[in-house]
């Protein structure tokens, strides 16, 4: 499955809260996304534009994804799918 070209920050901080991420800070146009899912803290910062360039998203899933300790394109599915 391809990664969605027109997801926007804020569309995907509500989509990963299915893994337990939370927004806890706002700097200007960034979220600060913070999960405790698998017992120590993960944080990740999104950019709450209209719609995330492929790169941008792709980074974001693959450390996730790491922190998850699954495959990217099984997390894409899960999320998107």
């Amino acid at each position: 499955m391809k990664l969605p070209r027109d997801i926007g920050g804020k569309e995907l901080a509500k989509v990963l809260g299915k893994y337990g991420y939370r927004i806890t800070h706002q700097t200007g146009s960034h979220v600060r996304l913070t999960s405790s899912f698998k017992g120590t803290e993960h944080h990740v910062t999104v950019p709450s534009h209209r719609a995330l360039r492929a790169g941008t998203l792709s980074g974001i899933l693959n450390d996730i994804a790491t922190y998850l300790e699954v495959e990217k394109q099984s997390l894409v599915e899960d999320l998107f799918g």
